[in-house]
């Protein structure tokens, strides 16, 4: 199951924007960029685990 989390992780990180990189105000995001980051931590959290 790691493993899928895992490959998740990388293909996120080779498909999906990076929020940071663009200086997103997490204040001032949009419903669509808040999904994008709570995916993106999700998948982070558990390829760490």
């Amino acid at each position: 199951m790691k493993l899928v989390f895992k490959t998740l992780a990388v293909l996120n990180k080779a498909v999906l924007p990076s929020l940071t990189k663009r200086r997103v105000d997490l204040s001032k995001a949009s419903k669509l960029q808040m999904a994008l980051l709570g995916w993106r931590t999700f998948v982070t959290m558990r390829a760490l685990d």
